[in-house]
Order: structure tokens, then sequence, then C-alpha cells
């Protein structure tokens, strides 16, 4: 029944909010169109000026994995992850989530092909992916964006954060599958 109800609302939900936020904004006077195209003027020059800091990010990505990095880090991190009872193959994932979200969705999705997006380990890359942040692409990217030169703890929270949140992952992907 629950599924139902949220299969129904999921049909609508969009329909609905497309018609509710432009009529709200007439009610209140605000000129919905004019607006709109504004916003999408601003997200565009936003996007322009995100491409050096998107540019450099996903080099950085491509010399990691390349230069064996990833890999080295894997055997480093494997007598630490079978503590928490994190396969092997899963921590690729986890090392490459904070660094980009398109590059842990190519590792989730070849371990989906390989084990089984069912599987304990495709229920961990699962997770993992909706626990945890892109936190050194959100740090380049948007503070690069924005200017923000000095990000304080930024980083620190949001490596321990994604540690938690790896950490989280497994724990519960065990017990909900035992």
């Amino acid at each position: 029944m629950f599924a139902d109800i949220m299969k129904n609302i999921s049909l609508y939900a969009i329909p609905f909010m497309l018609l509710v936020i432009p009529l709200y904004g007439m009610i209140r006077k605000v000129k919905v169109y004019e607006s709109f195209t504004e916003g999408a003027k601003e997200g565009f020059t936003t996007a322009i000026k995100i491409i050096p800091y998107l540019v450099a990010i996903l080099v950085a990505i491509g010399v990691f994995r390349a230069s064996g990095a990833l890999d080295m880090f894997t055997d480093l991190l494997a007598p630490i992850g079978s503590w928490i009872g994190m396969p092997k193959e899963v921590i690729p994932m986890a090392l490459m989530r904070p660094l980009s979200g398109g590059g842990s969705q190519g590792i989730m999705v070849d371990l989906f092909k390989s084990f089984g997006p069912d599987s304990t380990i495709g229920n961990i890359a699962s997770v993992i992916s909706g626990s945890t942040e892109t936190t050194f692409y959100v740090l380049a990217v948007y503070f690069g964006a924005i200017a923000v030169r000095n990000s304080r703890h930024a980083l620190a929270a949001g490596l321990i954060a994604d540690f938690v949140g790896i950490v989280a992952s497994v724990i519960i992907v065990h017990l909900m599958m035992s």
C-alpha cells in the first residue's frame, strides 16, 4: 500500500511543482518568465566560471587513476577495510568518491557488472554513493568559482563526513543483509 501511494505521488509531483511554482509567483506579482530567464543567464555565467576548475580536477583524477596510485592505495587499505567488513573490490570506489562523482559512478557500474547490483559489494557501493560527497570536487570547483581562498575547516569536515559515511555504509549493509 505504501509503495502504491509513493508511486502515485511520484507520478504527479513534477507536474504539480511546474504548475504551483509559477502560480505562486503570479499571485505574489513576480514576473515569472523574466525571473526564470535571469536565473538561467546566471546559471550559464556560473557554468563558464567553473570550467577551468572542472578541467583541473578531471585531469588530476585521470593522473591519479593512470599512475597506479589508486591501486596502490587499494592494496594499502585492504587490511583496514577487511577489519570493518569492506570487500577490497569496493575500496577504489570509496577512494574515488571524494574526488569525482562520475569516476566513482563508473567504478560502481563496473562493480555491478562484475558482482551484480544486489550483491553485498553492489549494495555497499550503492550506499556509499548515497552517503558520501564529492568533497575535493566541491572544494575545487565551487569554492574556486566563487574565489574562496581560505576554506578553513571545509576539507577536514568533508573528509571526516566521507569517512563516517563509508564506514556506516559497510556496517549498515552488513546489518541489513544478515
